[in-house]
């Protein structure tokens, strides 16, 4: 039963825990940048797949979507020992994620579908310690009590919770950086942006193919216009 609710819990629509008040940041998702989606692979296996699978997306097809070479993939991006063929699968059993976590994390192919880009942009840099209160040491303001770790906890660094009252009750205003991590805040913005924008890729992997055509697809209209109009005058040239 906790496992099924922590996954509907994870794929309720952005809006839902948008609606509590948390002012969301805007990602800035570019699917032309291929270098910033083979950026957001990378760091999806470094600090994700350990626990989350992406299981609709191949190293084949991410190979070919973004115009690398397989042997550059299976070097740069995917895990030691991986084939180009492989599913983005986590290592995690289910056993050892219940006991460790007490669920199994969810497959997050369509998490930012099901999300939104900026949902997701802003929970992964609102964690904030919060030792003592949470198993995990840490919460979110995006996602309060989520069962998840700051997994990028070295490369932002430490936040607290800036908290001041409001109608009586006490309310998270601002987070605050307390100690510096590896990454400097707007590096780390960055990296997280880079991530959302893979995931965003991995959501709908046509995205990229409907993009290309659609440039097509314009450029076939403006012609077919120009035409028409060219044939209007000459259809109309004898009745005025």
């Amino acid at each position: 039963m906790n496992k099924i609710l922590y996954t509907l819990l994870f794929l309720l629509p952005f809006n839902v825990f948008a609606s509590a008040g948390v002012k969301l940041d805007s990602a800035d998702i570019d699917l032309s940048d291929t270098m910033a989606l083979e950026r957001g692979a990378k760091y999806y296996v470094t600090y994700c797949l350990g626990c989350h699978s992406a299981k609709h997306i191949r190293y084949k097809r991410i190979a070919l979507d973004l115009k690398l070479d397989e042997g550059e993939v299976l070097k740069v991006v995917a895990p030691f020992g991986a084939g180009i063929y492989d599913q983005m699968h986590s290592a995690m059993n289910a056993h050892d994620a219940e006991k460790w976590f007490g669920t199994t994390p969810p497959d997050l192919s369509l998490i930012a579908r099901s999300r939104g880009a900026d949902w997701l942009y802003t929970y992964l840099r609102s964690f904030y310690a919060e030792p003592g209160k949470s198993p995990l040491g840490v919460n979110n303001v995006v996602f309060p009590d989520v069962g998840m770790p700051n997994v990028f906890w070295q490369l932002q660094g430490t936040q607290s919770a800036v908290i001041h009252k409001v109608d009586g009750q006490d309310v998270i205003t601002d987070l605050k950086l307390e100690q510096p991590g590896q990454l400097s805040p707007q590096e780390f913005d960055k990296m997280v942006n880079d991530l959302v924008n893979f995931l965003v890729y991995v959501g709908e992997p046509v995205q990229l193919e409907r993009q290309q055509m659609g440039k097509y697809v314009l450029f076939f209209i403006l012609m077919f216009i120009v035409l028409a109009y060219l044939l209007k005058k000459e259809y109309w040239k004898d009745v005025h």
